[in-house]
């Protein structure tokens, strides 16, 4: 049942069953490929659009702009690639959308913000789990400080990263809502706790891979560095090759969920 709280985000309701559901969204189109990358990574795109290595085979609409769904061949198998725009309710909602047309076993690869600057630009980060400072996620899940990766997903990854012998740590990731507030005492804050990356999505996607029996895992970057008195931008280092690299590692680590 339903109670009221004083802090609306807390009125968790078990109830499964919502006024709009994701199979209301179009029913009857045809299903897509069982694994997906949730890719934030423009150029990568469209360097795989120019080479032509994607098919487009769905768009999801908005009342903004519609969302191409691509389908990725590699190593044989079909792979769906969704590149959202930067936020937790347009990825996360388009994939419970993508989700009841088959989509279930996902991978999500992009830069974050550095919290600790003995990691350089480029560092990979594996997130086990991520620290709900969004809002998305507690429409999902009954409150809590964090929400895990599945751990199918972050298996995968490893051995994927380990193959290939590519260097990584496995950590906790910050999802925030506003980036314009990740002050210095907060920073402080998550970084006591574990966080070594900050973004804006993986709780909200690790929050749905749960609630409908999914699975969700994620590979990031970091970017610009947040950890200091001001803001890093690392403008100086061209990231176009690192992109390409942890998304070839997010389709290898997704055909192995």
């Amino acid at each position: 049942m339903l109670k009221k709280n004083r802090i609306p985000l807390l009125e968790f309701d078990t109830e499964r069953k919502a006024v709009i559901n994701p199979e209301n969204i179009r029913p009857g189109e045809a299903r897509l490929p069982e694994r997906g990358i949730i890719c934030f990574q423009g150029e990568t795109i469209k360097r795989l659009l120019r080479a032509r290595r994607l098919k487009k085979i769905y768009s999801a609409y908005t009342v903004c702009q519609d969302y191409p769904i691509y389908q990725l061949s590699h190593k044989g198998k079909k792979l769906l690639v969704f590149p959202p725009t930067v936020g937790a309710p347009i990825t996360a909602g388009i994939m419970e959308e993508l989700g009841v047309k088959g989509c279930t076993k996902w991978m999500l690869c992009g830069s974050a913000g550095g919290l600790d600057k003995a990691h350089s630009f480029g560092h990979l980060i594996v997130p086990r789990s991520a620290v709900r400072d969004e809002g998305f996620s507690y429409h999902y899940l009954p409150p809590s400080r964090e929400v895990a990766a599945s751990p199918r997903a972050v298996k995968a990854i490893k051995a994927v990263m380990d193959r290939h012998g590519v260097p990584y740590l496995v950590s906790k990731t910050w999802t925030t809502d506003a980036f314009f507030r990740e002050t210095p005492a907060k920073v402080a804050l998550r970084k006591k706790e574990g966080c070594l990356a900050v973004e804006m999505e993986a709780a909200a996607v690790f929050a749905v891979a749960k609630f409908r029996g999914y699975q969700a895992g994620a590979i990031l970057y970091l970017h610009d560095d947040v950890s200091g008195k001001d803001w890093d931008k690392r403008h100086a280092h061209d990231p176009a090759y690192i992109r390409e690299k942890i998304f070839w590692l997010a389709a290898d680590a997704c055909l192995k969920i």
